[in-house]
């Protein structure tokens, strides 16, 4: 399997896997993230392939945020789903990283490809400091499951104002609240890839 193109590494599981999760990162980061290397584990202990990516920008430039056009990245997030698609006959779960998650939210709600599932992680509601600033417009587009896991002390939504973003989706949505944790989702207590890989399967459910 080659997915050299998306820049993916894949996460494989013992067996023919169930399903395949398809997970980019934020701004700032890239595929090789703590996050979304545990979430990827996780999805593998469960029988499922996860393919975690790097973005069209984080392809061209090893560090820094974002550059060229957001609708470039959507296109790599179009890229890497219809790439992976082929490689499992079962379910297809998409999502990300706030910025990848957020993008990738777009690319559901437009409508130009489908997905079984979105799986957004630190969703960025608002800027930090900027509640009147929402990125929320195109959320009620979405018809697909959606699964948030959000840190109670991110400065990009508290959970209200996330809550509040996830009743605009016109399909069931589930909020997992990672008390205590900010935008990187780490957290002492508690086991984020678990939690949210369990709401992820009670939804599909």
């Amino acid at each position: 399997m080659s997915l050299d193109q998306i820049a993916g590494v894949a996460h494989e599981p013992g067996g023919s896997p169930t399903g395949v999760v398809v997970l980019t990162h934020g701004a700032g980061g890239d595929r090789d993230s703590l996050l979304l290397r545990q979430v990827c584990d996780e999805w593998a202990r469960r029988g499922w392939l996860a393919v975690r990516y790097n973005l069209p920008y984080r392809r061209r430039r090893p560090k820094g945020p974002p550059s060229g056009s957001a609708a470039g990245d959507r296109a790599g997030i179009v890229e890497a789903i219809t790439v992976c698609r082929g490689l499992s006959g079962g379910p297809l779960i998409a999502g990300g990283h706030s910025y990848g998650g957020r993008q990738a939210s777009m690319v559901v709600a437009s409508g130009e490809i489908g997905v079984d599932l979105l799986a957004l992680f630190s969703y960025p509601v608002h800027p930090p400091g900027k509640p009147e600033r929402p990125r929320t417009e195109h959320l009620p587009d979405i018809r697909v499951p959606t699964v948030f896991t959000h840190g109670t002390s991110d400065p990009f939504g508290t959970p209200g104002e996330l809550r509040e973003a996830a009743a605009l989706i016109a399909a069931p949505t589930e909020v997992v609240e990672i008390t205590g944790a900010r935008h990187d989702l780490r957290s002492k207590t508690l086991d984020v890839p678990a939690l949210a890989v369990d709401a992820a399967l009670r939804l599909l459910a």
